[in-house]
């Protein structure tokens, strides 16, 4: 019988840098003209002009990743710290105390069960709206994956709690300052104004969200071969030793531990939130906390840095498909066609009347999020452009930064060019294609969501 094709995510990846790297062939050349401020380079409305083509060929494929690694390098040394110190918290017994711990209350109790996804999704959730939670959410993928594992869920689930919690908060912020705060600047709205209708919907989406992975998840209790991830699933179990019947058997140290961890995590919320870290600083505090638990623990020096080791080289896989995607948008901006497809796309939109607009504005950034997978680079890249845009056609700049929102926000969970979704799948083992068609009835519903969302704000006259 003869096998059907297949391709893994770093030949997908890679197929895709081929295609992007033809089109620098095919697409005009363009920019627009950029200027600093606060830090950030900014993109000017109505700048946009022809530039000499540098189309990319073989030698801008084969050197795009090595660029790649170094513009994400950021990313993957966070993924190294987190592998490192969770395997070191693992090997003091911690993790495996407040698993088994965890799946005996609820094996006792099963009334409240019923409330482990939802509760945990909502905290994420207000993590992503509040202080744009997002890198963060990697550190507790290696606990919630063996947690959801104990109480009958599956991988997927696992993953779905921290990242899919923080992803849709992230989406449909009312707060994060990475999008809502960078765009209303640009627009000089003030700052968090329109506040009740994005809690609103920021309410609506989460609700949905919780939904979707509260039914898989009771999907997967009654039924464990409906899961995405029943085959890794099993091996994982009988790695894990899992056991939802044994009675945990906690010590001062592993509660100590837990105290550390906590405090580690309320660190990281001050931290981003007061003082605006990002992730040097949150992987120096991650290292911090991991040490401090190795000694806590009673690890040796030798123990400590064998962990340290082990956990780092788990991650090489995840980083390796990191810098492939990054690769993708270096290709496309040292081709110079990025601004040439937004410059179309805004050239598009403006023929149309307000509201298919601000439609349309949710599908572009949609479109362009495959190339610039990142809340603040696509913010400073694209709303200097679509506000004036917005102005010119009647579109509210609220409304316009909402559609920006939407389209940032939600294909970033399934597009291979997404640093943090690759990390997080990645580490939890779970393909690209099964994940990205798992998520594919997600995608259609907050899609239409969005949609809809978008209309009442010409009816009230938001500002």
């Amino acid at each position: 019988m003869q096998k059907g094709f297949s391709i893994n995510i770093y030949g997908l990846i890679f197929s895709i840098m081929i295609i992007v790297s033809a089109l620098t062939y095919i697409l005009p050349a363009g920019q627009y003209d950029t200027v600093q401020k606060d830090g950030r380079t900014y993109t000017v409305a109505g700048s946009y002009h022809r530039v000499d083509p540098a189309p990319q060929g073989i030698g801008a494929l084969l050197t795009a990743p090595a660029k790649g690694f170094g513009d994400c390098s950021d990313i993957i040394i966070f993924i190294f710290i987190t592998g490192a110190i969770f395997t070191i918290i693992e090997r003091t017994g911690t993790v495996n105390a407040v698993i088994l711990g965890t799946s005996y209350l609820f094996s006792k109790k099963d009334r409240l069960k019923k409330f482990f996804i939802p509760a945990s999704m909502l905290l994420f959730s207000l993590g992503g709206a509040v202080f744009g939670m997002e890198e963060e959410t990697l550190i507790f993928i290696p606990l919630f994956i063996p947690l959801a594992l104990s109480l009958g869920y599956d991988t997927a689930v696992g993953v779905s709690i921290p990242f899919l919690g923080a992803w849709v908060g992230f989406g449909s912020a009312f707060m994060n300052p990475f999008t809502v705060g960078i765009s209303q600047g640009i627009a000089q709205l003030p700052l968090y104004s329109g506040m009740g209708y994005r809690v609103l919907v920021w309410g609506i989406c989460t609700a949905v969200v919780i939904a979707f992975v509260t039914w898989y998840g009771e999907l997967v209790r009654k039924n464990p071969k409906k899961s995405i991830t029943y085959d890794i699933d099993q091996q994982k179990r009988k790695s894990l030793h899992l056991n939802v019947l044994e009675k945990p058997k906690f010590t001062w140290r592993h509660l100590l531990i837990m105290f550390i961890f906590a405090a580690g995590m309320v660190w990281l919320v001050a931290g981003v939130a007061l003082y605006h870290w990002y992730i040097i600083e949150i992987s120096g505090l991650f290292l911090g906390v991991g040490l401090v638990c190795a000694v806590v623990g009673k690890l040796s020096l030798n123990q400590t840095t064998d962990a340290v080791i082990d956990g780092a080289r788990s991650m090489v896989s995840v980083s390796i498909m990191l810098a492939l995607a990054r690769a993708i948008v270096v290709i496309a901006a040292d081709g110079r066609i990025l601004d040439t497809v937004l410059y179309g796309i805004a050239q598009c939109i403006g023929h149309m009347n307000p509201l298919m607009a601000a439609e349309g504005m949710f599908w572009a950034h949609s479109f362009i999020n495959f190339f610039v997978a990142s809340g603040s680079g696509q913010a400073v890249l694209t709303m200097p452009v679509m506000i004036p845009l917005a102005d010119i056609i009647g579109v509210n700049p609220q409304i316009a930064i909402l559609a920006y929102q939407f389209g940032e926000g939600w294909t970033n969970a399934i597009i291979p060019t997404a640093p943090v979704t690759m990390a997080a799948i990645g580490m939890a083992g779970i393909p690209w294609l099964k994940w990205a068609k798992w998520n594919v009835p997600l995608q259609i519903v907050l899609a239409v969501l969005s949609m809809l969302l978008l209309i009442p704000p010409f009816l009230f006259g938001w500002h």
